[in-house]
């Protein structure tokens, strides 16, 4: 218990310049007996749009806000800030897929989003429920990228399958499903190239990829989680587009939460993909990341 609230106390202190922002601009429509009125409304709309909510998504809260305020008879903005929060909370709660084993679960996003130390924690949280982790080093394209994974395999004590740099992925991928299926792995996580300047190379990369572990591994099922950095705004959300085309998005992974991020992003992403959020990261160390809770995230923004 005394770690979620660490967690949900150091969530909270990643957003609070987000939180700072929308309490500057909320401030006085805001106080808990103000009557609720256009001013609120434009002041709320602000306050989203601040948190790199997006326009859209803002404009569909609001909306949804306009309807429950009249629907209810809400009259204060302590009201109207109440039922906005649950309103936000509603829309980052998608359904989230069932565990099934074994399963493989392929790491996707731009370079430098935190993927491969994602993949570290990851297998340390699923070691700690008793699973067994084989790591695969598919981002045969950028130096190092193995590497990095190997010192996360050392430290998680799970086995990595990898192959010399400029190797074919899928090949990697190939022999990582074969040494899940010796070792009756429960899971093998995927580490791909996270580059975006040629869309084509990515979605041909990854189709390949999925061939292999759907003709190799058919009892496995396959998730792929896109990891996007909380700092780059709406820049994650064109990322999330262009890795759904290419690969078929189950999950969302958010890091970077405890630095310069507003965090509103989730949004936007989770709306557009119709996707959930599986977990958050606010820091570099392994508790720091943990699973998405969609109320904990809308206090830590707008509290």
């Amino acid at each position: 218990m005394s770690e979620k609230k660490g967690f949900f106390a150091r969530l909270r202190q990643g957003m609070s310049k987000s939180r700072e922002q929308i309490a500057a601009v909320t401030e006085d429509a805001l106080q808990a007996d103000a009557p609720i009125d256009e001013d609120l409304y434009d002041a709320l709309l602000d306050a989203m749009i601040l948190s790199d909510m997006g326009a859209a998504c803002a404009e569909e809260a609001l909306e949804k806000l306009r309807e429950t305020v009249k629907t209810q008879k809400l009259r204060t903005a302590g009201q109207a800030k109440t039922a906005l929060k649950e309103i936000l909370v509603g829309m980052l709660e998608v359904e989230k897929p069932v565990l099934k084993w074994p399963m493989v679960i392929l790491m996707v996003g731009v370079n430098g989003v935190g993927k491969t130390t994602t993949i570290g924690k990851l297998a340390l949280r699923f070691q700690g429920l008793g699973r067994t982790i084989i790591l695969c080093a598919a981002d045969t394209f950028r130096a190092a990228a193995a590497d990095q994974l190997q010192v996360w395999s050392e430290r998680a004590r799970c086995p990595i399958v990898r192959h010399k740099e400029g190797a074919d992925p899928a090949g990697v991928v190939f022999d990582g499903v074969q040494a899940a299926k010796a070792q009756k792995a429960d899971l093998l996580i995927v580490d791909t190239a996270g580059r975006l300047h040629n869309k084509k190379n990515l979605m041909d990369e990854m189709e390949k990829i999925r061939r292999v572990i759907d003709r190799e591994y058919p009892e496995a099922t396959v998730r792929c989680l896109l990891v996007v950095d909380a700092t780059t705004g709406q820049n994650g959300l064109q990322q999330a587009r262009a890795f759904r085309e290419a690969a078929g998005i189950n999950g969302i992974v958010l890091t970077k939460l405890d630095g310069t991020a507003k965090g509103g992003i989730a949004f936007g992403i989770v709306r557009e993909l119709k996707t959930p959020v599986m977990y958050v990261g606010v820091g570099e160390g392994i508790e720091d990341l943990q699973a998405f809770d969609a109320k904990e995230f809308v206090d830590a923004l707008f509290d």
